[in-house]
């Protein structure tokens, strides 16, 4: 299963202010697989090190964090040398023994030789609970699911893959139906790696639902046995709502819908604490289209998306004949469906910021706005194949973008003001912005 994260790892490898390196991301999103896949790839040794109730190797850290007296404990463990050149080490669940975090400070100062990976299914929550090391002495890489265009290769349709790479829109038209069969699988599948790999080997729908009802279970595991006694309900009330606040015309998170009379100060702490797991992505709104756009954010006003859009679908029971086939009833979660897929998509693209915007009135909504650090892109979600643009002329006469874009199911069209980028070519909006608009 190819991840393009994996290409960000060998840079990482070859770079001369390469620091250890710790991968975020939730859990079950292929974080253990990519470490182990890129140092059977790029390294000829790997020394792989679980700390989840591994009591030898807490005490090996538990006292002097001295470099070389690490290696040498963790040599005893691995039963052979530890070369620094040809020796990938490996720290998984390294958030059970906060100590080997903290000794990632002293391998950079003292033993940069040495190259460290590390993850943990809930390493966002240690590090933002003050776990004791320095910011500045390590890497970082966001994993995500799987982005639409690695389902795609994964599923046995590379070539498919890299034809949204060339961005030939005449000839990806004329596959469109490829295309939109594998978008449709892909609400269902989602980018969960097991379910993918389940999904490419059996096409088995029934096999991925109960995949992916396993895997939402173990979130509500972690609930119960990572996050503090108190707001567990509130982390659970939250987490249940996020469909329903999806499914609403205006997405915007009702405090209202969670209990009838909440507050924001009630739930806050819950929502970073799903925020900081990364089971949800919390977008602002911003009120302007300045650069940059965080300077406009009005942080009381946000959606909340869930980490994949198969998970969405499992969350609210959806029947893989009413995605496929279609169902007039299903017409109002489409949209939801649609705007979830589109954020998941660019939340996978490096140093893009992702915004809504709303006038003060209410009456102009953009789905989504980026900031890619040199223009600010309005995006208009549409889950089909209708194309009025009434919010996005608004804003664009408002704001005069370079861009303005639309996707929907219709093919690519460029406009004299307008591109329409397929649903199913949403991640090209990262790669070259310019050919979008030429």
């Amino acid at each position: 299963m190819y991840r393009v994260a994996i290409e960000k790892l060998y840079k990482w490898k070859e770079s001369n202010r390469r620091k250890p390196l710790i991968i975020e991301g939730a859990r079950q999103v292929g974080k253990t697989w990519l470490m182990k896949e890129f140092g059977s790839e790029a390294y000829t040794n790997t020394v792989y090190i679980n700390f989840d109730s591994n009591s030898r190797m807490a005490e090996l850290f538990a006292s002097d964090l001295n470099t070389d007296r690490l290696i040498m404990g963790m040599e005893l463990y691995a039963g052979h040398k530890i070369e620094a050149d040809n020796t990938l080490l490996i720290f998984d669940e390294v958030q059970e023994v906060p100590r080997a975090l903290s000794s990632l400070k002293y391998f950079y100062e003292n033993a940069p030789q040495y190259h460290i990976v590390c993850a943990g299914s809930l390493l966002g929550i240690a590090l933002h609970g003050g776990t004791s090391f320095p910011v500045g002495k390590v890497d970082f890489l966001k994993l995500y699911p799987l982005s639409f265009k690695e389902f795609l290769m994964a599923t046995g349709n590379e070539r498919f893959a890299k034809l949204l790479n060339k961005q030939d829109y005449e000839m990806i038209t004329s596959f469109k139906q490829t295309y939109i069969d594998a978008l449709k699988h892909y609400y269902f599948v989602g980018g969960m790696p097991e379910a993918v790999q389940s999904f490419a080997e059996n096409k088995d729908f029934n096999e991925v639902r109960e995949i992916q009802k396993r895997i939402l279970a173990a979130y509500e595991q972690d609930f119960s046995k990572h996050a503090p006694y108190e707001i567990v309900p509130k982390i659970r009330m939250i987490w249940n709502s996020i469909p329903s606040q999806l499914a609403k015309e205006n997405k915007k998170f009702i405090y209202g819908l969670v209990r009838e009379g909440g507050r924001a100060k009630e739930y806050e702490t819950a929502i970073m604490w799903l925020t900081d797991c990364g089971l949800v992505h919390k977008v602002s709104r911003v009120n302007a289209a300045g650069i940059p756009l965080k300077a406009y954010e009005d942080l009381r006003a946000f959606k909340l998306f869930v980490v994949d859009v198969g998970l969405l679908g499992c969350m609210t029971g959806l029947h893989q004949r009413t995605l496929l086939d279609g169902n007039d009833l299903f017409t109002e979660f489409k949209g939801a469906l649609t705007e979830q897929y589109v954020c998941q998509q660019l939340k996978t693209i490096e140093d893009l910021g992702v915004y809504y915007y709303t006038n003060d009135r209410g009456s102009c909504e953009m789905d989504f706005v980026i900031d890619n650090g040199e223009q600010i892109i309005p995006l208009e979600v549409k889950a089909e194949v209708n194309l009025k643009a009434k919010s996005l002329r608004t804003y664009k006469e408002k704001f005069e973008p370079e861009i303005s874009v639309r996707t929907s199911m219709s093919d690519y069209k460029n406009e004299d003001w307008l591109v329409n980028l397929p649903l199913y070519a949403v991640e090209e909006i990262s790669d070259n912005y310019s050919a979008v608009s030429e």
